[in-house]
């Protein structure tokens, strides 16, 4: 049929495993009509009975005797509702997961001062990766065994109940046997997984088995079938005890500061973690190597020595590395396309925290779809809805009057100088009056330029106007000027003969744009020219290409001059390596003022630090002489009738009146060749200064450094792909609408490794989300992520969690009561699975896809040690306090729950001794590895769960000795 697909290999897993479990219970529930008579049971609640107690919420379903047949109804109804409220649990807690992946990817800048002085901006994570683990995210797993047993003492007049302790003790079984047993054939053919962080993993294991071991030392041994006040504290106390040790591992504090370290980036983000590593010489700081423990200082000689390593810039040459090959593999593709596969490659390949694992599993079990895909199809209909949104023009109905250009130059000998003055948008029907007029700057109305103000007017359908300025020619050496010419008192006629400003229309229908002021630079041509660059120094993108550096010729325009340049390595080495080596000559025309260089910059697409090279212009020479011949002999002629002063402009000095007459000849035979011959007089000594002074020169810039950057495109691409990877932005939501959509659709549950295109949901995704839309659409009213970052659907889905909980464990009770089944077997065997269903699958998706074990196995045993913590230690401290307080024991029976503890420690052995076992060289690592190992090690747990059933179940009812 259309759209169906097989049952995947997690789902069979379990199906198998929930048809055990009810093989189990049945067979219990027929064991427990013929106890065995050779044992005298020291199980107190052996003989106990199977008369239904009314729950925390629902209430006895009457009459309390049914018929067979109203018995399995009921029994029906109470699984199937119980499955249901697992369906519940399962979605809220998906926002429960969200909500703490968004507090625990909280973020902040941090400024690092080197010791050259530069500054760089660095991102750091608030929450540390391995508190967040055991503290958020082993709450946020285990919330609802925790909840579970604090709300059965808090409910029952803080009486202890069986339910929560055995759901505890049964979901840490499922979770170190199945769960781990099902991660370890998963992994693909040929590959293993190996935990990374073993000393943080060293530290939950060995707390997972003290805690059970400590639980049955509480329950038997200190005071038996007793829980004093100070044993319940205890309990609680070494909740963040263990946080704290694990923490000290991970950060290699105390005893590990004398021992190696290393630090690395998270992929993808940029964000500083610590890390196991295989043993190095240290980090190198500026040319030297540091011991790591130095660099316990503090945060600030961490980052500076991780920003000083190679290791600072990981995420950036990743994210390069996959926008490369995805360029290779699909040449046809645009850059935003490249972008989108980019995002989606690097979010599926990330290394993803426990919260991301379960809220996949759980959407793509009720019909959500694959959340990866889903968000980066949305980031591109966002885009590209803004690139529309750009694209319109604003005040499309206002016309706007400016100049175009605003920065204009002309020869001193060109006339006059034309100015555009253009109109935009607007209604083009319209006649429009502006006024001008020039305003001196440098260069002066009447002796540089014509002054000018009149009126420029638009009729209808033109756009463009165009006024004159007269420039005045000397023949006086002097520097460029400017002056200015500004647009003023703009009015629309709007009828024949009404002439109205736009200020006393109703709206404007033109107004001045901008420009409103035009800048017009006279060069002065009777000089050679100052030969310079526009600056000092010139920033240039390395995806520039080909360069164009501009050569001015100002002061002067005179003749044909010859200018060299050539090029010169820097930090930036050429032959083609960073640049391509360039040199030459200008040849500037007469009244030629500008010339372009060109240097190939080399794009090799790194994200690398700036480098540098330079430009180098020689010292010009003149090639046509007549011209300047020419220029002198006007000078000295004209000079005649004035008072001859000389002073200094600039760099270079020049004459700015003239000469007197007696000096004429003489200046002009002091241009040729044979006048160097003989011995001048003081007259044609002062005509060869003034001669010299027209030659040409360099100027200030004669040397222009050339810094090549990143590309700001490709950087830029690069840092907004490295942000988008928070995992966060794709689990988080922004408000309640996007919640109420996402919770109405249905999405293709599509494989990680599906690249292929959009998949129509199947009927099971129809299916599953038709009998979750309720939660769905209910859970939606959680507020979204965005709000108090997190918090505020922190605090709301944990409280809908312990309602859930509280029912389920009224479900649960009902159900084993009607069934004959006791509330440890029903909490072992029913309540334990439905609980740990959404993390077996997300164990089994993050055992694929991870490269290491640690998000698989490592959590496993952190939550383990968490439950009893938390769910047992805060429990009990409450109902200790309690009847302490009136001045009376509380009451906890050994029993069933220290025969279930003292069974799962002694399995849990076996279990981390085979995974340590299989670190071993030939096998390879925890997950994974040859096909016979893999089979050997699945089967073992497996087993080691099942006869932890089994043996739970015959305690339970007496047929073998318990405690």
């Amino acid at each position: 049929m259309e759209g169906s697909r097989p049952v995947k290999p997690g789902s069979s897993v379990c199906l198998w495993l929930g048809l055990v479990s009810v093989a189990v219970a049945f067979l219990c529930t027929e064991a427990r009509t013929t106890p065995s008579p050779l044992l005298t049971p020291s199980n107190g609640t052996c003989a106990g009975n199977s008369k239904c107690k009314p729950g925390i919420i629902l209430p006895i379903w009457y009459p309390e005797d049914p018929s067979m047949g109203d018995k399995i109804a009921r029994v029906i109804v109470y699984f199937v509702a119980m499955i249901y409220m697992f369906l519940g649990v399962s979605i809220i807690a998906d926002r429960f997961m969200a909500a703490i992946e968004v507090i625990t990817s909280q973020e902040r800048e941090l400024v690092i001062k080197r010791p050259n002085g530069e500054t760089i901006t660095t991102t750091i994570r608030v929450w540390n990766e391995t508190v967040s683990n055991l503290t958020l995210m082993a709450l946020g797993s285990s919330a609802p065994e925790i909840l579970l047993s604090l709300i059965e003492v808090c409910g029952h007049g803080f009486k202890s109940g069986v339910l929560g302790p055995a759901t505890i003790v049964g979901s840490a079984a499922f979770n170190m046997f199945v769960i781990i047993g099902l991660c370890v054939s998963v992994i693909p053919q040929g590959e293993v997984r190996k935990i990374k962080h073993l000393r943080v993993f060293f530290v939950t294991a060995g707390w997972s088995v003290f805690a059970y071991i400590w639980l049955y030392m509480i329950l038997a041994v200190f005071s038996p079938n007793v829980v004093q006040v100070w044993e319940g504290l205890v309990t609680l106390a070494f909740f963040p005890i263990c946080v704290f040790l694990a923490w000290i591992a991970d950060r290699r504090l105390l005893f590990y500061k004398f021992m190696h370290k290393k630090y690395r980036t998270d992929k993808h983000r940029g964000v500083i973690i610590e890390t196991e590593g295989e043993r190095s010489k240290g980090i190198e700081m500026d040319g030297k190597m540091v011991n790591s423990h130095f660099m316990d200082g503090g945060a600030t000689s961490n980052l500076i020595g991780l920003i000083e390593s190679k290791e600072v810039d990981e995420s950036r040459r990743d994210m390069i590395r996959i926008l490369k090959d995805l360029k290779q593999k699909h040449p046809e593709k645009e850059l935003d396309q490249l972008v989108e596969m980019a995002n989606y490659y690097a979010l599926s390949h990330q290394q993803k925290s426990r919260a991301f694992y379960r809220i996949q599993a759980t959407r793509m079990m009720t019909g959500a779809g694959n959340i990866l895909k889903k968000h980066v199809a949305e980031q591109a209909k966002r885009s590209v809805s803004v690139q529309e949104v750009h694209v319109e023009e604003p005040d499309e109905y206002v016309s706007r009057i400016a100049f175009e250009p605003a920065v204009y130059q002309c020869l001193e000998n060109c006339g006059a100088a034309i100015l555009s003055i253009i109109r935009k948008g607007g209604d083009i029907n319209k006649t429009i009056y502006v006024d001008y007029k020039t305003e001196d700057g440098s260069a002066n109305a009447g002796a540089d330029y014509e002054f000018s103000e009149g009126t420029v007017v638009f009729k209808p359908g033109e756009m463009i106007r165009e006024i004159n300025i007269g420039i005045i020619d000397d023949d006086i050496f002097e520097e460029d000027e400017h002056f200015f010419v500004r647009l003023s008192n703009l009015r629309v006629l709007e009828t024949e003969d009404e002439v109205l400003s736009p200020n006393s229309l109703p709206y404007p229908n033109a107004m001045l744009g901008f420009p409103t002021v035009a800048t017009v630079t006279i060069l002065d041509d009777d000089h050679s020219g100052i030969f310079t660059f526009e600056s000092n120094s010139v920033h240039v993108s390395e995806s520039t290409g080909t360069m164009e550096v501009k050569v001015l010729r100002t002061s002067g325009a005179r003749g044909t001059v010859i200018v060299p340049y050539r090029s010169l390595e820097g930090l930036a080495k050429g032959g083609g390596e960073d640049f391509e080596d360039t040199y030459g000559e200008l040849e500037f025309k007469n009244d030629e003022t500008c010339k372009l260089i060109h240097v190939k910059i080399i794009d090799d697409e790194e994200y690398e630090k700036n480098k540098n090279f330079f430009l180098e212009l020689a010292e010009p020479r003149m090639v046509d002489m007549s011209l300047q011949k020419e220029t002198l002999m006007r000078r000295t002629i004209t000079s005649s009738r004035l008072h001859c002063k000389y002073g200094t402009t600039g760099s270079v000095q020049r004459p700015k009146l003239g000469e007197t007459a007696s000096l004429a000849s003489s200046k002009a035979l002091l241009l040729a060749d044979d006048v160097t011959d003989r011995k001048m007089t003081s007259d044609e000594e002062e005509a060869r200064r003034i001669a010299e002074m027209g030659k040409p020169v360099l100027g200030e810039h004669a040397k222009l450094e050339v810094i090549i950057e990143e590309s700001y495109e490709f950087k830029s691409t690069v840092d907004k792909l490295i942000k988008k990877t928070n995992l966060a932005l794709v689990v988080g939501t922004n408000s309640w609408r996007d919640q109420f959509m996402e919770a109405i659709t249905v999405s293709a549950d599509e494989d990680e490794e599906d690249t292929g295109e959009e998949r129509l949901p199947s009927c099971f995704d129809y299916v599953m989300h038709f009998l979750t839309v309720f939660w769905k659409v209910l859970f939606a009213c959680v507020p979204p992520t965005d709000y108090l970052n997190g918090w505020a659907c922190f605090i709301v889905s944990i409280a809908i969690t312990g309602l859930l909980t509280a029912v389920i464990g009224d479900l649960a009770s009902h159900f084993g009561c009607t069934i004959g089944l006791k509330d440890s077997v029903t909490a072992v065997v029913f309540v334990a699975l439905g609980t740990s269903v959404p993390d077996t699958f997300a164990s089994k998706v993050s055992a694929v896809q991870d490269t290491y074990a640690d998000a698989s196995i490592g959590n496993v045993t952190g939550s383990n040690a968490v439950n009893v913590f938390l769910g047992i230690g805060l429990a009990w401290s409450v109902a200790a306090i309690y009847w302490h307080m009136k001045g009376k024991p509380f009451v906890v029976e050994a029993g069933s729950l220290a025969f279930s503890v003292t069974l799962f420690t002694i399995f849990a052995f076996l279990a981390i001794s085979v995974l340590l076992y299989r670190r071993r060289a030939h096998i390879g690592g925890e997950l994974g590895g040859p096909r016979g190992h893999r089979l050997a090690t699945s089967a073992f747990l497996f087993g080691l769960w099942f006869l932890y059933i089994l043996f739970s179940s015959l305690e339970a009812y007496c047929h073998i000795e318990g405690f």
